[in-house]
C-alpha cells in the first residue's frame, strides 16, 4: 500500500497531467476551429466578384443580383437560428464538416446556373449550409474556454474568419486575372479549400474537455452567466430558446450587430463592383484597382483580431465602449471614402481603415453571447444573434444595387455604410454591460 506522501506524489503528477492535457487540447481547440474558418468565407464571400461577369453573360440587373446576394444572407440568417441550437445538441465538429461539404456542393450548383431562379435557389441553400460553421464553432470554443479568456480567444477565432475574407477576395482575383477563367470558376475552385479546412479540423479537435475525463471550465464564469445560465434546463431545445429569447439584452446587441453587418456586407458585396467594373484590366490607374480592394478584408481581418482584446484590457470588459468607438470612426471614414479618386494610395488606407473599424466589433458582439448566457447556451445565442444581423443584411443588398441602377454611381455605396455604422454606435448604447 502507498503511504501518505506516495499517495500525494501521484494525485499531484496526475493532476499535472491533466492540466498540461487539458492546456493541449483546448489551444487544439482554438487553432483547430480558427483553422476551419480560415477558409469557410471562400464558400459565401466570393460572389461580388462573380457579378460583373454574370451581368454580362446573363444580362441580369445589379438590382436583381442584389436578390440573389440577399437570398443567401437570410438563408443563413434562418440557417444560423436552427444551426446554433444544434450546435448545443449534435456539437460544433459535426456541423462545422457537414456545413463545408453541404456548402461545397452548393457552390458548385451556383456555378452550373443559368438564370436567375436558379442563382437565386443555390446561392440561397448555400446560405443555409453556411450557417452550420460559426455559431457551433463558438459553442465548441466556450467548452474549451472560459469567462476570463473569451476576449483573446473571440478576436483571434473572428480575426480568423477576416483573414478568411482575404483569402475569399485573393482567390477569385487569381482565378479571374492570374488564370483567366470566368466566374463560374470562382465557385467551382475556391471551395475545395473550405472543405479541406472542414476534414482537417473534425479530425484533429475534440467537442469538450468531459468526453477526455477534463474539468471543464466552468470555475470562470461572468456575472450575468451566473445569473441566466445558473439554473436552466438546458437538455431541450425549448428551454434554451426559451432562456435566450427571453433576455432583452439579445435585443439590445442584435440590433447594433444588425446594423453593423449590414455595413460589412455592403463592403464585401459592391466594393469590388465599386472599383472592379467591367474594364478594370484595361484601366489606367496608378495602382491597380485589384490590390485597392485586396486592402479591405486585410483591414476586415485585423480589425476583428483588436476590439474584443481592446474592450478586456482597456474598457475591462465592458465590450460596448470598445464597439461605439470603432463605430464611429468607421462611419467617419466610410463617408471620405466617396470623395476618393480610384486608384490611389488614399484608396488603399481609406478601405483599409474602412474594414479595420467595421468588422473589429464582431469579435466583441461574438465574446458577449457566452459572457451573458453561458457555455451552455453560447451556440444557441451566437445563432439567434447572427440571425437577427444577417436579416438586417440581407436587406440592405437589393436596396443598394438598386440605387446603383438608378443613379449609376458606385460610390453610392460609401455614404449607407456610415449611416449603418452610426445608427450601430447610437444602438450599442443599450447594451451598457
Amino acid at each position: 500500500m502507498l503511504d501518505s506522501g506516495q499517495a500525494a506524489a501521484r494525485a499531484f503528477a496526475t493532476e499535472t497531467a491533466a492540466t498540461q492535457m487539458y492546456r493541449r487540447y483546448k489551444w487544439t481547440a482554438l487553432l483547430g476551429v480558427s483553422f476551419c474558418y480560415l477558409f469557410y468565407y471562400l464558400g459565401r464571400q466570393t460572389f461580388g466578384f462573380a457579378i460583373p461577369g454574370i451581368q454580362k453573360e446573363l444580362g441580369l440587373s445589379k438590382e436583381m443580383l442584389g436578390w440573389v446576394s440577399a437570398s443567401m444572407l437570410w438563408a443563413y440568417a434562418l440557417g444560423q437560428s436552427i444551426n446554433g441550437n444544434l450546435g448545443d445538441k449534435w456539437g460544433g465538429r459535426v456541423m462545422m464538416l457537414a456545413g463545408a461539404v453541404l456548402s461545397f456542393s452548393a457552390n458548385w450548383a451556383t456555378s452550373l446556373s443559368h438564370g436567375f431562379i436558379a442563382l437565386l435557389l443555390a446561392w440561397g441553400l448555400n446560405g443555409y449550409f453556411q450557417a452550420m460553421g460559426f455559431a457551433p464553432g463558438s459553442r465548441l470554443l466556450s467548452n474549451w474556454w472560459g469567462h476570463q479568456h473569451r476576449g483573446f480567444v473571440y478576436s483571434f477565432y473572428v480575426g480568423m474568419s477576416g483573414f478568411s475574407s482575404v483569402l475569399a477576395y485573393f482567390i477569385p482575383i487569381v482565378i479571374l486575372g492570374s488564370l483567366g477563367l470566368d466566374w463560374r470558376w470562382i465557385f467551382r475552385l475556391s471551395v475545395f479549400l473550405m472543405l479541406f479546412g472542414g476534414v482537417t479540423s473534425f479530425l484533429v479537435v475534440r467537442e469538450r474537455p468531459e468526453d477526455l475525463g477534463l474539468r471543464g471550465p466552468a470555475d470562470e464564469k461572468s456575472p450575468e452567466e451566473t445569473k441566466v445560465a445558473g439554473d436552466v434546463d438546458t437538455k431541450t431545445s425549448g428551454a434554451r430558446y426559451r432562456a435566450v429569447l427571453s433576455n432583452w439584452r439579445l435585443y439590445a446587441t442584435g440590433l447594433s450587430i444588425g446594423f453593423q453587418n449590414a455595413a460589412r456586407y455592403a463592403l464585401l458585396v459592391w466594393v469590388p463592383v465599386h472599383f472592379l467594373g467591367p474594364n478594370w484590366k484595361s484601366a489606367s490607374t496608378i495602382i491597380d484597382p485589384v490590390w485597392i480592394t485586396v486592402a479591405l478584408p486585410v483591414g476586415m481581418a485585423l480589425g476583428a483580431s483588436t476590439n474584443s482584446w481592446i474592450s478586456d484590457i482597456l474598457f475591462r470588459s465592458r465590450r460596448y465602449l470598445a464597439i461605439i468607438w470603432y463605430m464611429v470612426l468607421a462611419a467617419t471614414i466610410a463617408l471620405a471614402m466617396e470623395f476618393v479618386p480610384h486608384g490611389s494610395l488614399i484608396g488603399i488606407a481609406g478601405l483599409f481603415l474602412c474594414g479595420f473599424f467595421v468588422f473589429g466589433p464582431a469579435s466583441s458582439f461574438w465574446a458577449l453571447c457566452p459572457d451573458i448566457f453561458g457555455r451552455r447556451l453560447a451556440g444557441t445565442a451566437t445563432g439567434v444573434l447572427n440571425f437577427i444581423s444577417y436579416a438586417c443584411a440581407g436587406i440592405g443588398e437589393p436596396l443598394i444595387g438598386r440605387f446603383m441602377d438608378h443613379t449609376g454611381n458606385t460610390a453610392i455605396i460609401f455614404p449607407v455604410v456610415a449611416c449603418l455604422c452610426a445608427v450601430s454606435a447610437l444602438s450599442a448604447l443599450l447594451i451598457r454591460r
